[in-house]
């Protein structure tokens, strides 16, 4: 019973959100490759690629905005990207596991506030994610170059697994940083080689 409400779950789901937005990440499908270059892709749950990323570092974070930003700036130069947009639904979380099962090094990045927190604890400890530029010591750098960006930070605390340094920094600072605030240091490590 359990596998049927599950399955229910996962075809609901899907139907609502069926796809993930990604731009550059390496495929042998011909739907991914018949996207403009440069241009943020849905990878679908209906027809899922072999993904060509073995050893290879794929970027993900959960807003969009970021995918868009990347893709105005980087265009087809862009370093693969995948948007969570959030909690990771159905289809997020179908592409990141076959991402990690094709053994991408998976790099997350979020929002910092209480929120993005726990979608990192969960990209994280599901999908063998490691953290990119989302520890304290990053945080802090946000904080001291926020002029105005943050607001004040609200919600239940969350310990973030990959950094115990990060949940005391967020309590002592009690600002929240959204993650297209720091656009600019992400785009670096976007940039082509």
């Amino acid at each position: 019973m359990r596998k049927i409400t599950w399955a229910r779950e996962v075809r609901r789901t899907a139907t609502c959100r069926p796809s993930a937005n990604a731009i550059r990440c390496p495929s042998t499908a011909s739907e991914c490759r018949s996207a403009p270059t440069g241009e943020p892709a849905y990878a679908s749950l209906r027809s899922p690629p072999s993904w060509d990323v073995a050893d290879r570092r794929v970027y993900v974070c959960e807003n969009p905005n970021l995918v868009a930003i990347a893709a105005d700036h980087w265009g087809s130069d862009c370093a693969p990207l995948v948007c969570t947009d959030g909690m990771p639904a159905a289809a997020q979380r179908c592409l990141l596991s076959q991402l990690a099962t094709a053994r991408a090094q998976l790099c997350y990045h979020g929002d910092f506030d209480w929120p993005g927190v726990r979608i990192g604890n969960h990209v994280m400890r599901e999908h063998g994610a490691q953290s990119w530029r989302f520890g304290a010591a990053d945080y802090e750098a946000a904080v001291d170059g926020a002029a105005g960006l943050g607001q004040t930070l609200t919600g239940k605390a969350a310990r973030a697994l990959w950094d115990e340094g990060l949940m005391t920094a967020m309590q002592r600072h009690r600002l929240s940083i959204a993650e297209e605030a720091l656009a600019a240091s992400l785009l670096e490590d976007l940039k082509p080689p």
